[in-house]
């Protein structure tokens, strides 16, 4: 008689395929996690999310904002930054043309002397000194006034009819202005705001004191202007008087 009770034992199959089978198999399919990087050593780590990253590095959206914050750095530090409106004019030395038109000059020159220090020169030129004669020889000397003004001494050995009203920028006197006792020529010009005071010297040199300054101004700079000796040696330095 045949027993057809099942046996208990596990099927032989089934437990080769069981213990064939890898121990622990790592899933494959599962993403890999990304290390993190690691941070530069003292430097602080300003994280934004990935579309900002995205819009701040690339295409023309992160150069416009990129900009646009450079801008702003700019305009902050005009704004807080202190600012004048005033024009600061130079202030020169003229020791160096005083003194080559003093021992150079074909004709006796004048120059001021004890001017108040609010009297500030801010130009000096001498032309001609190097023609060897062939030109006239001229100088410039420029000023701020006291009030705000600009008062010039100008002094050639130039033809006195042609020099005169060409510093002028007149032809037509106005009258006179005496000054230390010696009779000045006035000469206006409305449009330009231009007064001007001329002599014409013994030697046939002129001197015109003209600008926008008043004539009492201009009289103040022609009072000052003092004969100059020829001294040679080395160039003396100007001086003004301290003002009061």
């Amino acid at each position: 008689m045949t027993d057809k009770t099942p046996s208990s034992a596990p099927d032989a199959e089934a437990v080769r395929t069981e213990a064939d089978a890898p121990a622990d198999r790592p899933e494959t399919d599962a993403p890999q996690a990304r290390p993190e990087p690691a941070a530069h050593a003292g430097r602080p780590v300003v994280e934004v999310s990935p579309g900002v990253y995205k819009r701040l590095t690339t295409g023309l959206g992160g150069f416009t904002m990129a900009m646009g914050a450079c801008l702003l750095i700019v305009l902050a530090i005009y704004v807080v930054t202190p600012r004048s409106n005033e024009e600061v004019l130079p202030t020169v030395d003229y020791g160096s043309q005083l003194w080559v038109m003093r021992n150079d000059a074909p004709f006796t020159v004048y120059a001021p002397e004890g001017l108040p220090a609010t009297w500030r020169p801010n130009s000096s030129r001498v032309h001609g000194l190097d023609a060897d004669g062939k030109d006239p020889v001229a100088w410039h000397l420029g000023f701020v006034t006291p009030s705000d003004e600009y008062a010039a001494l100008e002094q050639s050995n130039e033809k006195a009819s042609q020099y005169v009203p060409r510093m002028a920028n007149s032809s037509r006197p106005v009258g006179t202005q005496q000054v230390n006792g010696v009779a000045w020529t006035k000469y206006h010009r409305k449009d330009k705001k231009a007064n001007s005071l001329a002599r014409t010297l013994p030697d046939g040199a002129s001197i015109v004191v003209t600008g926008t300054a008043s004539y009492t101004e201009l009289a103040v700079l022609a009072g000052s202007l003092k004969e100059q000796a020829k001294t040679g040696g080395p160039t003396p330095p100007v001086t003004v008087t301290p003002a009061s």
